[in-house]
């Protein structure tokens, strides 16, 4: 089995978010691809099976199966398009068939996903206590997303994990206005066994729709502030986000799986 690692949201390795990539002839069996997911150690492993005209995707973390995963969804298509196929438009059908596509513009791979219905949620104090900072907004669908005041506020936050582990929410985003971009935000998954997710692009799907709301404006440009950090290029269109970035590939390798 033929496995990729592409660093996603960025042109230079090292950068961005990793996520490795196996373009399978035929779906194995679930507790393979979480062994797969655990083994790379990475936020994502993504598998995908071409059925007709479409592929199917999966995404797995090292904690288990997810319903939507952005930048590995960029990178499988990074592969699918560079690797496998002769286009420059590739179209996904998750296990909950939500249909995705991603097309080539250039250097950037843009991709259209849904956007989460967001939901104000009270400042309670175990929040707070969670954070170890009063959030000026609270919202939540899949994930539980904090504004705070300042991007600096965001590039000095010091998760607790444990805590965070115990809020609502499948993933913790901080958020705050940006200086040179709009927005900036970072993403914490200690549920999935991710302490930091180094650019989360459904996360940018509760991220984007507030901002754009927020801000007035249908582009939003998007700084996620992790040690790796990476740029996305987002536009809200009906009840989508396109978000576009691009990728560099790691490292191609065999896995000695039968």
């Amino acid at each position: 089995m033929k496995q990729y690692v592409v660093d996603a949201f960025t042109n230079q390795i090292f950068k961005g978010n990793p996520a490795a990539v196996c373009i399978l002839d035929e779906w194995i069996n679930e507790e393979v691809m979480l062994n797969i997911a655990i083994e790379n150690n990475l936020s994502e492993t993504a598998f995908a099976v071409t059925n007709s005209n479409q592929y199917e995707i999966r995404w797995f973390t090292p904690g288990g199966e997810v319903d939507l995963c952005g930048h590995a969804t960029l990178a499988t298509a990074f592969v699918i398009l560079n690797f496998y196929e002769n286009t420059d438009e590739i179209y996904f059908k998750t296990i909950d068939n939500i249909q995705l596509s991603v097309k080539r513009r250039d250097t950037l791979y843009e991709m259209e996903f849904p956007a989460y219905d967001l939901k104000s949620v009270n400042i309670t104090d175990e929040i707070i206590n969670a954070l170890g900072v009063k959030p000026n907004e609270i919202f939540k669908a899949r994930d539980l997303l904090c504004v705070l005041d300042s991007p600096q506020s965001v590039i000095d936050f010091k998760p607790n994990l444990d805590k965070i582990e115990k809020l609502e929410g499948l993933l913790l985003h901080i958020t705050a206005k940006g200086k040179e971009y709009d927005c900036v935000s970072r993403s914490f998954g200690p549920k999935l066994n991710i302490p930091e997710d180094p650019v989360c692009g459904s996360g940018h799907c509760h991220i984007v729709p507030y901002w754009s709301e927020k801000l007035n404006k249908n582009n939003i440009h998007a700084y996620q502030a992790s040690k790796r950090s990476g740029q996305l290029y987002c536009k809200i269109k009906n009840d989508k986000v396109l978000i576009a970035g691009e990728a560099t590939l790691f490292s191609e390798s065999k896995l000695n799986i039968k």
